[in-house]
């Protein structure tokens, strides 16, 4: 019986075998539409998608900070079709009967 050489689990031809199902399973999950994951890097499109929520997100903290600190009233953070980062909230008051 011949020994395999120091750090050699598999003998050549069984690691051959294993090399070629793995390839073979590769290109199957390569050619499958939708079983492909992305490794590429974010479009600059994305990023800058993604920089500009952040920047958005940080100007309704400020905002929301600085209107609560400086009114009485209560205020949320919401978005709007008018560009308005927070929105007042204002009590229903139940009229007196």
């Amino acid at each position: 019986m011949a020994a395999n050489p120091p750090g050699q689990a598999f003998p050549n031809k069984a690691r051959l075998a294993i090399l070629a199902e793995v390839e073979k399973e590769r290109r199957r999950l390569m050619t499958t539409p939708g079983a492909s994951i992305s490794l590429s890097r974010p479009s600059l499109k994305e990023f800058r998608d993604n920089a500009e929520q952040q920047h958005i997100a940080a100007q309704q903290k400020a905002a929301l900070q600085h209107a609560h600190t400086h009114s009485t009233g209560f205020f949320i953070t919401q978005d709007s079709s008018f560009g308005n980062l927070i929105l007042p909230v204002l009590p229903r008051l139940e009229p007196e009967s």
